[in-house]
């Protein structure tokens, strides 16, 4: 049995690779996880099996490359970030405004759409899918649902989001548009690559004894913010880590598709669509309304706002060179509000 799922793991890994060099080859925008996702969630969906494997890839394995990311966003950290950080209050509260508008708007349409109040509210929570479904599932809810359509909030806005800056931009988003990271080219010895690993490891362990909301990859932001910011390394993971950080990424989530109802899917899909393009565009109507205010362009005021995942809008931030601390802040208080409010709804719809 081990080694049956060892060979579903490395047949699985070696589709995601294929599917993140192919969309990186054809400069698709944030190829690498993309590509990963794509191929390996249709396979998925479709209970196909690749000599006759069933995709998968555990949760421990992908969790375990979240870190590269907090550490690579870490590295943006610098003390004229922190002066900018003084002039994004307005922003910060907006993001008040936005959760509870978003969060309605999506109950509006599953309702519209003949779900029960119950998988309409936790299906709804923009942000914090591990923590509504739980929710959910406490609630009453039909967890595998709530699971869809969260993921598929996930997963569209990951899809959207780079595909509207390369319609606008003309460029690639991501590994593929040749965009260095902060840090990029600073020399990586011996020394700095212990540096960089001991600030991930010992931020997972801080972040989840303080139980930071995405503890995960909040501990290693800030410990990598703090050992760059003091000047003890300059550098970030190499580029090569963090497009295999991405594929991981990606076939994890095509991953979570294995077993899915169609029927289910199909109409999740649909509902999920259509609430996620009202959420981009009050994201768009936000970010418009706001980037004077506070100084920072449109488009990091937009990723800010957009509801997809905190490791990947971090990625697109990194790509584009736009405030990726700026970003990753406001991602961490929506999935704070998002829960909270959550946690009080649920009194509410019991």
């Amino acid at each position: 049995m081990p080694n049956v799922k060892l060979m579903a793991l490395a047949v699985t890994l070696t589709l995601g690779a294929l599917g993140g060099w192919i969309a990186h080859w054809a400069h698709l925008p944030l190829g690498y996880l993309l590509g990963s996702l794509v191929v390996t969630g249709v396979i998925a969906a479709g209970d196909v099996r690749p000599f006759g494997c069933q995709i998968t890839l555990p949760a421990r394995l992908r969790f375990s490359f979240v870190p590269v990311i907090g550490v690579a966003i870490g590295g943006a950290f610098t003390p004229a970030v922190a002066g900018q950080a003084l002039g994004w209050g307005p922003s910060l509260l907006a993001l008040c405004l936005y959760v509870p508008l978003a969060h309605a708007a999506g109950f509006a349409l599953y309702r519209r759409g003949g779900l029960s109040a119950t998988n309409a509210f936790f299906g709804a929570v923009p942000g914090g899918l591990i923590e509504s479904v739980q929710l959910g599932e406490e609630a009453g809810a039909d967890v595998r649902l709530l699971t869809v359509l969260q993921f598929l909030r996930l997963i569209g806005t990951i899809i959207a989001v780079p595909m509207l800056f390369w319609g606008l931009t003309g460029h690639a988003v991501g590994s593929a548009s040749g965009v260095q990271m902060v840090g990029a080219a600073a020399h990586l010895g011996p020394r700095e690559v212990a540096i960089l690993v001991a600030a991930g490891l010992m931020g997972v362990a801080i972040g989840r004894l303080l139980r930071l909301p995405g503890w995960i990859i909040t501990g290693p932001i800030l410990m990598s913010a703090l050992i760059h910011g003091l000047g003890w390394v300059e550098g970030v993971p190499p580029g090569w880590l963090i497009a295999a950080t991405q594929i991981v990424l990606g076939t994890g989530l095509g991953a979570r598709f294995v077993g899915v109802d169609r029927a289910m899917l199909r109409r999740a899909a649909v509902l999920a669509l259509i609430n996620g393009v009202v959420a981009l565009l009050l994201a768009m109507g936000f970010a418009l309304s706001l980037h004077a205010l506070v100084g920072e362009p449109v488009a990091a005021v937009f990723l800010a706002f957009a509801p997809g995942g905190l490791a990947e809008m971090s990625l697109i931030a990194l790509s584009l060179q736009v405030s990726v601390i700026y970003v990753t802040a406001h991602h961490v208080l929506r999935i704070v509000l998002a829960v909270g409010l959550a946690k009080l709804g649920s009194r509410w719809i019991g």
